[in-house]
């Protein structure tokens, strides 16, 4: 059945074929799941890309109604090559969907992301980076790494804006990165382009925020930026600024800040009482403090921010509101009010956290709310959350002046239906009584004129304001002590029956008649009363106990015995407290004579202060001061510095001298184009043409954004203008200087070839800024490179010296179109080798002389060493592999019940199928009888791997061994082949898993291949460490019998003493393997693998460091 008659068919059904009904994942009754399936597969297959396009949109229906399409894997990942852009975005999303629960086979498709991320199409790279970084295995690591520092490199400011996004998900996978992920970050920071800025602020945040460091020589790029970065990255990077500012400018109000600390006064003291205060402190104080001057990079930040105030993004608002709050002087922070009072019409969402925020700023600085107050009164609309905040913070405004208005309004809110507003209004009022001794008769009328209010909750709250209030100056309320006692029958909400207990216990003498009454009721009703009650019964007991013994004594001792058998054991515990405290016994300590002034001692009256009050330690607009708490990942906000730090590190010319020798470039360019080609870091000799046209663009677009910058840097106020001529001055002489040396260098020309490639590189060094992020990686790729530039132009002529190559290439730009045809072929060949086997490509056809398997000794080896060896290809012979080879336990004799299993790998070819690699098994029955007819059966497999089983063996005498041969396709991966080992009475369940050493076998290359072979192989391809070679490693035959003993590859001949080369290829697939170790002075030694296959290619690199190091 054809794809578009599978297609049709389920669109609307035929007679011939069966019905699946109409989506062919629905999983409807009539259709069966591999059938299902099969015509998934088959419409992923076809050459349609409209067929494919409409499978994959049901492959990610089936995922999202959970259905499980793991097994369509190898099908989708075909498609990764499919040039339609939206079919490539579908395939990444169900590849994200299957990464972290495969990881096995997400593992398989490594190589086909890396095809993607040397796509021409930014989206596409883009996709293929985020698709790597959201595999979360460790195995990887290094590979994200490498992709993540060529993505930074990245010509598109859409894919280094991704890598920015992939640092934070590789250093929560591996925090052991940190140190590399750092250079990555300093590097993408420097970046000029608006896109990139806040993604690259947010890995800083995530990875090393206390790297202040790298902030400072890009301080004045982040700060004239900031008004063209996408909405979200202003958010990251105006917190990021706020934490850094507050380390390196001075406190702006410092003068003011002194004068409130030598000042003790009441919280909520009125306005005009300090500026009284200010005026006098400040005068005073001025003579001996030196006057505050503003730095001006503290200025720009300011400046630049202020535009973003009438930004249509709330988070943006706030983000510059929180900033200037905790860095501005206390003059410019009014212009904020205005802002933040417009969020107020935004949604309740928004309105709960901006209110949050201003309930916070009204307590320190009240005055530039106050033109806003009628913003913050309550409409009947608003959510109860809301009416909360909006009463804080008109308390908190509240003062002599407005005090009528916001206590009318509080009058209209307590006949509200909401409860829980009521009950926040009367706390209001409480409040403004405290703080506003003007008002505080008024308010306890009207609260009293609440007690005979019908709604008891709102009688309840007045009575525990009124409490409060009372306890200010008790002598002159005496009869609302007695109105209140007077309630004690009709209320019953706990905490208002237990303020009014505590009132007349506290207050006895003042109500002497009464008092004793209200006990005796209590008394009657105690087993009845809740907990909070019944301990206010207990105190005012052993109060009255104290005062009015005569007539209370009866009733405090039935009470105490009450509370003895009470079921809660605070009440009984208090009961025996006091019962030892107020009745004297020959036991009692010293304590009862002291029990009067412990009961009946004054008690200061209670502050009512605002709930955020304290909360401005936490940075505003931060998760952690909405809820009061430190959320995980907060971070402090840094205390002023004493004394200012050093201004000069912002002084940076970072951005003026990339400027000139962005322009020096664009000028050699024109002079030197080979001399970049022939020493290009990031690509081979094959990419030289197209490196030379991106670092091109590279250099224009840095110069262009260099351009525009200082553009916004010369619309600054004229605080800056001095240094920006200082900074022309020293670019000005900077130019000559280059000039003097340009001329300098146009003399020798006659010079060698290898003095002229490294002055070059060195030149090329002081023009990139990255290049002290290059570590060894760099380095072995520009050795490569210089050889394979020899190479080139040795064949090219003879006995020409570089410098004629030269002059001969300005004069002849048609030499440039070779270079892309080679790039061509090239990417045809990385397209072709991959680690699955996909119908899609042709058979590898290959470019090198590369001959049949063949196996090298370590004599051999050692034999071969002096040889200088040409293009000639060498006999393939057939050399036993050196050494014992080490054998591996299959099953145990004890669990085999007497059959012991071992097995190796021989290092032979395995004649049935050259990609299968060859297992050796040696059977041994150590029992008393004979064991028959020992064989495989089920193999479980994974996907792609195959398996030789080796004939049945009918009889196995005991006491005997035997050994055979089988083979098995790893698929050129380290997953295991189980199966089960049967006998004729029992099975055994076995497991061979091969190091990654084994799944190769040696190639033959002479040293002019291995070169050409190895400069196809550069790039994420290569992977490099620096390793310390062990005490045993003492010379170079040492150093080839471990790499060989851990790997089947052959030596490769090499003129260099200090240099081993070893080449294979992959058993599977046929990829090749190319393993070079330089060593150096001392123990220490560069190993560097180049492989396509990079999982391989890690992987190896560990187990020769292991061995080599040992």
């Amino acid at each position: 059945m054809s794809a578009s008659s599978a297609f049709s068919d389920e669109k609307g059904g035929s007679s011939g074929e069966p019905e699946y009904g109409h989506d062919p994942a629905s999983g409807g009754i009539f259709s069966s799941d591999y059938k299902r399936h099969d015509d998934l597969k088959e419409m992923l297959d076809s050459n349609k890309d409209s067929l494919k396009l409409e499978a994959m949109k049901r492959i990610v229906a089936m995922i999202a109604r959970g259905k499980n399409a793991s097994d369509l894997f190898p099908a989708v990942v075909k498609n990764v090559a499919c040039k339609n852009i939206e079919v490539k975005k579908l395939v990444y999303v169900y590849l994200v969907r299957y990464a972290e629960e495969q990881q096995d086979l997400a593992l398989l498709s490594i190589s086909t992301f890396q095809r993607g991320l040397k796509d021409p199409n930014q989206l596409i790279r883009a996709s293929a980076l985020r698709v790597l970084s959201s595999i979360r295995v460790t195995i990887i690591v290094p590979i994200m790494m490498l992709a993540i520092k060529e993505a930074a490199s990245d010509m598109s400011p859409y894919v280094r804006k991704t890598a920015a996004h992939a640092i934070p998900k590789l250093h929560s996978l591996d925090p052991e990165q940190k140190d590399q992920l750092i250079e990555v970050i300093e590097k993408l920071l420097a970046d000029k382009t608006t896109l990139v800025a806040g993604s690259v602020v947010m890995a800083f945040e995530e990875v090393c925020p206390d790297r202040i460091d790298l902030i400072h020589k890009n301080y004045r790029k982040l700060c004239n930026l900031l008004i063209d970065v996408e909405e979200w990255g202003q958010v990251v990077i105006i917190n990021m600024l706020t934490r850094y500012a507050r380390t390196q400018f001075l406190n702006p109000n410092v003068n003011e800040s002194l004068l409130e600390e030598s000042g003790e006064r009441a919280f909520y003291a009125s306005d005009e009482d300090e500026e009284d205060e200010d005026k006098k402190a400040e005068a005073a104080a001025l003579p001996k403090r030196k006057p505050y001057v503003m730095d001006p990079d503290h200025r720009l930040l300011l400046r630049n921010t202020k535009p973003l105030l009438q930004s249509r993004n709330a988070a943006v608002v706030m983000a510059v509101a929180q900033l200037y709050f905790h860095l501005a002087p206390k003059a410019e922070v009014g212009v904020i009010a205005k802002a933040l009072v417009r969020l107020m019409r935004s949604h309740s969402e928004v309105q709960y956290v901006v209110l949050q925020n201003v309930a916070t700023m009204s307590i320190k600085r009240r005055g530039m709310f106050e033109p806003y107050l009628k913003s913050f009164y309550i409409r009947s609309t608003d959510p109860t959350q809301i009416k909360i905040l909006k009463l804080e913070v008109l308390t908190n405004l509240a003062n002599e002046t407005n005090i009528s208005t916001i206590l009318r309004e509080f009058q209209t809110y307590i006949k509200s239906m909401d409860k829980d507003f009521v009950a926040a209004s009367i706390q209001a009022i409480g409040r403004c009584a405290t703080n506003i001794g003007e008002v505080r008769d008024t308010c306890l009328n009207g609260l009293v004129q609440l007690l005979s209010n019908r709604d008891e909750l709102v009688v309840a709250e007045s009575v525990v304001v009124i409490k409060k209030l009372l306890q200010m100056q008790p002598e002159q309320h005496s009869d609302i002590i007695k109105h209140m006692a007077k309630l004690i029958d009709n209320i019953q909400v706990p905490m208002a029956r237990a303020s009014i207990l505590w009132l007349i216990g506290e207050y006895c003498e003042h109500v002497p008649k009464i008092s004793p009454d209200v006990l005796r009721k209590m008394a009657k009703t105690f087993t009845n009363e809740e907990d909070i009650v019944k301990l206010q019964i207990i105190n005012l007991a052993a109060k009255l106990y104290l005062t009015n013994s005569k007539q209370t004594k009866l009733l405090t001792q039935y009470v105490l015995n009450l509370a003895k058998y009470d079921q809660n054991y605070d009440i009984r515990d208090r009961a025996r407290f006091i019962r030892q405290l107020i009745v004297p016994t020959d036991k009692s300590g010293a304590l009862s004579k002291y029990a009067k002034k412990l009961f009946l001692a004054l008690k200061p009256a209670p502050v009512l202060e605002s709930p955020f009050k304290d909360r401005d330690h936490f940075q505003l607009g931060s998760l952690s001061h909405l809820l009061n708490a430190k959320a995980g990942g907060y971070q402090e906000l840094p205390d002023w510095p004493e004394s200012a730090p050093d201004p000069s590190v912002r002084n940076v010319e970072i951005p003026d001298w990339s400027k000139c020798t962005s322009r020096k470039d664009r000028k050699e360019k024109k002079v030197e184009k080979p001399f970049y080609s022939d020493s290009d870091g990031e690509s081979g000799p094959t990419e030289s043409a197209d490196s030379e046209s991106d670092s091109g663009s590279r250099s224009e677009s840095a110069s262009a954004s260099d351009e525009s910058a200082s553009g916004s840097e010369s619309e600054e106020s004229g605080e800056e203008t001095e240094s920006e001529e200082e900074e022309e001055d020293e670019e000005e002489e900077k130019k000559k200087k280059k000039r003097l040396d340009k001329t300098k260098a146009k003399k020798p020309v006659e010079e060698s070839a290898e003095s002229e490639q490294s002055s070059g590189t060195e030149d090329r060094k002081r023009g990139r800024k990255a290049v002290k992020n290059q570590k060894s990686a760099s380095e072995s790729e520009s050795e490569s490179e210089s050889s394979e530039s020899e190479e080139e132009e040795s064949e090219e002529s003879g006995e020409e010296s570089e410098s004629d190559t030269d002059i001969r290439k300005k004069k002849t730009p048609v030499s440039k179109q070779p270079p892309k045809q080679s790039k061509k072929e090239s990417k045809k060949e990385t397209q072709e080798m991959s680690l699955l086997d996909l119908d899609d490509f042709e058979p590898t056809t290959a470019t090198a002389p590369v001959t049949p398997v063949n196996f090298m000794s370590s004599s051999l080896v050692s034999d071969l060493e002096g040889l200088s060896l040409t293009d000639s290809i060498l006999a393939p012979t057939t050399i036993a592999p050196s050494g014992s080879i080490k054998m591996y336990e299959l099953l145990h004799r004890i669990k085999g019940e007497g059959l012991a299993v071992e097995y190796c790998f021989s290092r032979q070819p395995f004649s049935p199928d050259p990609n299968m690699v060859a297992v050796q098994i040696q059977f041994t029955n150590n029992t008393n009888s004979e064991t028959k007819n020992l064989h495989i059966e089920e193999p479980k497999l994974q996907s792609g791997m195959r398996i030789r089983e080796f004939s049945e063996i009918e009889v196995l005498a005991a006491g005997d061994s035997v050994t055979v041969v089988m083979g098995i396709d790893f698929c050129d991966s380290t997953q295991a082949a189980n199966f089960q080992l049967c006998t004729h009475t029992r099975k055994f369940f076995v497991t061979i898993q091969p190091p990654v050493g084994e799944l190769m076998t040696p190639a033959f290359l002479t040293e002019n291949d291995f070169r050409k072979e190895q400069g196809k192989l550069m790039g994420m391809n290569e992977i490099s460490e620096k390793l310390s070679l062990g005490e045993k490693c003492v010379n170079e035959h040492i150093i080839v019998e471990r790499v060989t003993a851990t790997a089947n590859l052959s030596r490769v001949p090499c003129g260099s003493d200090k240099e081993c080369r070893f080449a294979g290829k992959t058993v599977s697939s046929g990829c090749l393997v190319l393993v070079t170790v330089a060593t150096k002075e001392g123990v220490g030694a560069q190993l560097t693998v180049n492989c396509e296959k990079m999982v391989i290619g890690t992987m190896l690199v560990k187990d020769i460091l292991q061995a080599l190091s040992q």
